[in-house]
């Protein structure tokens, strides 16, 4: 079997180890050829790839970024779902050029999105989710989230001593996009006091009134913990409109960090190194078993696989009721909500 590969949307730790996963496991078990698209979508558009071969895949697996590099083409956005407009026209035609007998998708919500539209127009498609959010529906885990989880939790650690040493209220934002799964848990790892997520509205008196107790009650500084995507007005941060606004209402000294990008790089964690490696490994599986229009998943402590008509089209946001939410509010954690 002749399989391709790409890896789309934003970049994150355990790329690699994917890519690695899927080419060792096509070439040694199966006996596959493999190619790889250059710069996501935009590779199997405009026709750029080279065959993977067992050596090129040798020492990737603790690197961070992707060897074949990505990209935020969305070869449908133009041309409305299941319309076969011209990049659609052209992927199909390279594909079947290169007499591909399937297609890997290494990407997250959107990516995955794209990865069903194109099963729909025919190809075969396998999926494998990655991001930091942990949005994509399906699959406890996305690799690239844990990575990110350690790295906020230690700049998180390391906001503690300066708060402390300066008795001052320290906002830090972290990515996540419209999911507060980043915020969620890198908050209560970090010791966070308040943690600001999406999913739950906040009300800002209620999160001054704590912080004002807390101030009352000679605690010397706390942690706010805020998710990219929470409610705020236009053109600002999500961490400089908290910060200002605890400023302006409570007159206690603030101030804000956002980690941006550094979240998306580095070497990948132990454990996303491995969710990569299975995930890259299953989806060669689903190949040769001829199981077309999957994503691969990690369901408790099974990989299994959803259909990416499912997966594709929706989002996998932090429930209200969550056990980690529930656990938190006892420890008087606050959300911001009462």
């Amino acid at each position: 079997m002749r399989i391709g590969i790409l890896t789309a949307g934003g970049d994150c730790p355990g790329l690699n180890a994917a890519i690695r996963g899927v080419g060792k496991t096509a070439i040694t078990e199966y006996g596959m050829k493999v190619f790889g698209f250059s710069s996501g979508f935009t590779g199997i558009i405009k026709n750029e790839y080279t065959e993977l071969f067992e050596h090129d895949l040798s020492g990737i697996l603790t690197v961070g970024g992707t060897i074949l590099g990505t990209s935020r083409e969305k070869p449908f956005k133009k041309t409305g779902n299941g319309i076969k407009g011209e990049k659609v026209e052209q992927i199909i035609k390279n594909y079947k050029d290169l007499k591909l007998d399937a297609l890997v998708v290494i990407g997250g919500n959107g990516s995955q999105r794209t990865a069903n539209q194109l099963a729909e127009t025919g190809l075969n498609i396998v999926g494998i989710p990655k991001t930091i959010d942990n949005d994509v529906w399906g699959t406890d885990y996305s690799f690239g989230f844990d990575s990110a989880l350690w790295i906020d939790t230690e700049a998180i650690d390391r906001l503690h001593t300066t708060a402390n040493s300066h008795k001052r209220i320290m906002v830090i934002e972290v990515m996540g996009h419209h999911a507060g799964w980043l915020a969620l848990y890198s908050g209560i790892a970090g010791g966070g006091d308040v943690i600001l997520i999406p999913e739950i509205e906040y009300d800002e008196k209620i999160i001054c009134n704590y912080l004002e107790k807390r101030a009352r009650q000679k605690k010397p500084y706390s942690i706010v913990v805020v998710a990219e995507g929470i409610s705020k007005p236009k053109n600002t941060t999500a961490a400089h409109y908290i910060a200002e606004m605890i400023k302006m209402r409570t007159g206690l000294e603030t101030r804000e960090t956002i980690l941006g990008y550094i979240q998306r790089g580095g070497s990948p964690s132990p454990v996303d190194r491995l969710l990569a490696t299975q995930y890259g490994a299953h989806a060669v599986e689903l190949i040769a078993e001829r199981k077309f229009g999957m994503m691969v998943a990690k369901q408790g402590e099974n990989i299994t696989s959803v259909k990416l008509s499912e997966a594709g089209t929706k989002l996998k946001l932090v429930p209200t009721t969550h056990p980690l939410i529930k656990k938190a509010r006892s420890m008087d954690i606050c959300f911001g909500d009462r």
